[in-house]
């Protein structure tokens, strides 16, 4: 097999069959991570290093640090001094002469410490690695224990066990950093929902509520500290070893199988053949063997150092022996586990849209169980946001530098149930921190199509799904191609915006380019984000325009219902008025939601709400855009007046991996009347909002524009100053009773240039 670069090489072990469990029809195979370049972490090193170039927080030729006295530590020489970076590894004298040769050998700086603290030897090469960061200004730490890159590494080693083997039942991991087993288990669920995790440490670790004793023997598996990358709420069974077993087990490994492993493949093994003697026929069961022998010669392997540590007199247990909750394991233990009571479930929100339900969604959150948590780089920006009680990290949400380092360093990874978003701008960016966490979640290549308008239209026409004529324009002489491709009058529009902003239907190729300009002249949007400079020209469509609220999971999408958008006349498009659902014929609606679902298929589009927006025209609808999130603009709470079904849980449930309620208990009609100021000028004054909260049928009444504020003639959705919402049991009512409450409500405005 012929690769182009050493890192290349990475990855793609052997699986083999072991020889256990034959007799009883049970199937226990071994993943020999030991057949990586060195051993299981080169996977670790690989990811961490490679997203580390790629997000830029390593720089060419920077410095990297790790603290490791083991397989990491090679992880890192091995791809780190590949890219040309100086490494430097600190450890502490547990270090075997192989991997200290070996490190030596390809040109790392080693760094021992001499003495362990009080919590250990992980504690003082942490401190040792502190100093490190200080003397070395720009030097890059990897952070095993905390980068979440660590568990994502092994999504690779899930796809190569399900592409071998398909269906298994049973997952058998050594618990170190919590990177292996933790991230193996997680990605594989998506596919193996019921896989079994069982989980191997050491006695004398601390990792599952037993009592740390630092002096244990053991390397590679075990700890001190907590790990942040170990989440506990994937693991089903928990087996201890002391070191006598654990060291026999790897003699074992080698005599029965040829394997020639370390002590922590050694411990897999064991408990592989306790668990193949238990197992019902049929059974499948995957152990991970993560390190090879060479470096236990003078230790697992060396008699003498049996002997000096007085290994045999240790007791040992044939067969694990059921440990109690408040029970201290010696000898070949085993627990059922359930992680501990307490740990907080938190669902994280990359910034939100601000008005709607973005602050509603928030606090939908906390009625599912989790703490609501609002990333943001500008808390001022959200009305209402201190009265959801959500925590507030506050952080650069347009870095996914920035974004990563506040997550790793304010939770643990076991505290994170979800992470979504309800603002268009940040959807790409809450899809990235979820796949980099490992939580479900579209892919962030189909939500980028779907943000990017031209990439959508690309996308679209590709999978012959019925659109308007349309033309990419990126510089202004774009535009008498652009008129001669889609005709006048025609709609410009920039590729990447929001909430109709800079859309404008031009009757002429002059107002076509001087739009264009226009665009093109603004390098960021309202979140501060870099605009992609790309302006879409569009064949205007005539006819009347809906939004599609579909659902997707378990494979498939349904529709939730399909809302009537009532907008204003050009030049601009501003939504004034939507009601749910839109009183279209069966047919006619049939035809809208298999467009719609051939959008969705062609985009990539998997899980959770659409907003999707349709025209129908004398041709039968066309695609608009797609939004993968939520509608705004209040349709969720439309659709839970109508229908009972409320589609921000659904989504919140989406994220978290729960099943969404989507069965409708009720047949009503909702709808809404966004206030829009007639003129230029400032808002003075708003009355009769009393008058209009008491006409039959409204349920809601909001004005959100203070006096003193510029208004003016609407150009975008953030021009709507309020809303009156309505429900009734049929369309018709609905709309009496939002003319009614409008007709209550008197805008004063003082004519004055808007600014």
């Amino acid at each position: 097999m012929l690769f182009d670069t050493v890192t290349d090489a990475i990855g793609g072990t052997p699986l083999i069959r072991l020889r256990l469990g034959e007799a009883r029809g049970v199937e226990v195979y071994a993943k020999l991570e030991l057949q990586n370049l060195f051993a299981m972490k080169d996977r670790v090193a690989r990811n961490i290093l490679l997203e580390a170039r790629r997000l830029g927080t390593l720089k060419p030729g920077a410095p990297v640090i790790e603290s490791s006295s083991g397989t990491m530590a090679l992880g890192v020489a091995l791809v780190g001094r590949s890219l040309g970076h100086e490494v430097h590894i600190v450890t502490d004298p547990r270090i075997d002469p192989v991997t200290l040769a070996k490190l030596r050998a390809l040109g790392c700086r080693v760094h021992v410490v001499e003495a362990m603290t009080s919590h250990g030897w992980q504690s003082a090469r942490l401190e040792r690695l502190a100093e490190l960061l200080e003397e070395l200004p720009g030097a890059f730490w990897p952070q095993q224990y905390t980068n979440p890159d660590n568990p994502g590494a092994y999504r690779t080693l899930a796809g190569e066990l399900l592409a071998d083997l398909g269906r298994f039942d049973t997952l058998v991991g050594a618990v170190g950093s919590g990177g292996s087993l933790c991230g193996t288990a997680r990605a594989l669920r998506e596919e193996l929902p019921a896989l079994h995790v069982v989980g191997v440490d050491c006695v004398g670790s601390a990792l599952f509520g037993q009592p740390d004793v630092p002096q244990r023997l053991q390397s590679g598996l075990g700890n001190s500290l907590l790990p942040k990358n170990l989440d506990r709420t994937l693991i089903d069974e928990v087996h201890w070893l002391n070191d006598h077993e654990a060291f026999a087990a790897t003699w074992d490994l080698a005599r029965e199988q040829q394997i020639f492993g370390g002590n922590t493949s050694g411990s897999v093994y064991r408990v592989l053949t306790g668990l193949a003697d238990r197992a019902e026929p049929g059974t499948r069961i995957v152990g991970i063997l993560p390190d090879r022998g060479d470096r236990y010669a003078d230790t697992v392997y060396d008699d003498a150092h049996w002997e000096a540590n007085r290994l045999r007199e240790v007791p040992t247990a044939t067969a694990p022996a059921p440990l109690g909750p408040d029970g201290t394991a010696r000898t070949w233990s085993t627990l059922a586990y359930s992680p501990p009571a307490g740990i907080g479930r938190h669902l994280l929100f990359v910034e939100s849209n601000t008005t709607g339900t973005g602050m509603l969604a928030l606090d939908r959150a906390r009625e599912l169980g989790t703490v609501p948590v609002l990333l943001t780089g500008d808390p001022d920006r959200y009305r209402g946001l201190s009265e959801t009680g959500a925590e507030v990290l506050r952080c650069d949400t347009n870095s996914d530098a920035a974004l990563r380092a506040a997550v790793q360093e304010r939770f643990r990874r076991e505290e994170i149930a979800g992470v979504t978003t309800t603002s268009d701008f940040y959807v790409p960016a809450a899809a990235r921190i979820a796949q980099w966490l490992g939580l479900p979640g579209n892919a962030p290549e189909a939500v980028a199509v779907c943000r990017d308008k031209s990439a959508l239209r690309e996308r679209l026409r590709a999978a012959g799904v019925r659109q308007p004529r349309y033309a990419l324009v990126r510089e202004p002489a774009g535009a008498a191609a652009a008129v001669a491709r889609t005709g006048l009058p025609c709609v410009v529009k920039p590729a990447d915006d929001s909430g109709s902003t800079n859309v404008l239907l031009c009757a002429d190729e002059a107002a076509v380019r001087a739009q264009i300009e226009k665009i093109l002249a603004i390098d960021t949007n309202v979140r501060g984000m870099p605009t992609a400079r790309t302006v879409l020209v569009e064949e205007y469509l005539d006819g009347p325009e809906y939004s599609v609220e579909m659902f997707g999971g378990d494979g498939q999408a349904v529709c939730v219902g399909i809302t009537a958008k009532s907008v204003t006349a050009g030049p601009h498009f501003v939504e004034h008025r939507h009601l749910f659902p839109a009183p279209l014929p069966a047919g006619t609606a049939q035809l809208v939601i298999e467009t719609v679902t051939a959008a969705l298929d062609a985009a990539g589009i998997r899980l959770g709400a659409t907003h999707t927006e349709v025209k129908l025209t004398a041709d039968g609808p066309a695609l608009i855009e797609i939004n993968p999130r939520p509608a705004g603009g209040m349709i969720p709470e439309l659709i839970r007046l109508a229908t009972g079904v409320d589609l921000l849980d659904a989504q919140l449930r989406a994220a978290l991996g729960l099943p969404p309620h989507l069965k409708a208990e009720e047949a009503g009609h909702a709808g809404i009347q966004f206030l829009l100021a007639d003129t230029d000028g400032t808002l003075t004054a708003v009355h009769g909002a009393d008058a209009a909260a008491a006409v039959e049928g409204v349920e809601s009444v909001l004005v959100t524009a203070a006096p003193g504020t510029p208004v003016r003639r609407p150009c975008s959705a953030s021009d709507r100053l309020g809303h009156v919402i309505a429900r009734h049991g049929e369309p018709e009512g609905v709309h009496v009773a939002l003319d009614a409450a409008r007709a209550q409500l008197r805008l004063d405005i003082e004519a004055t240039p808007y600014s």
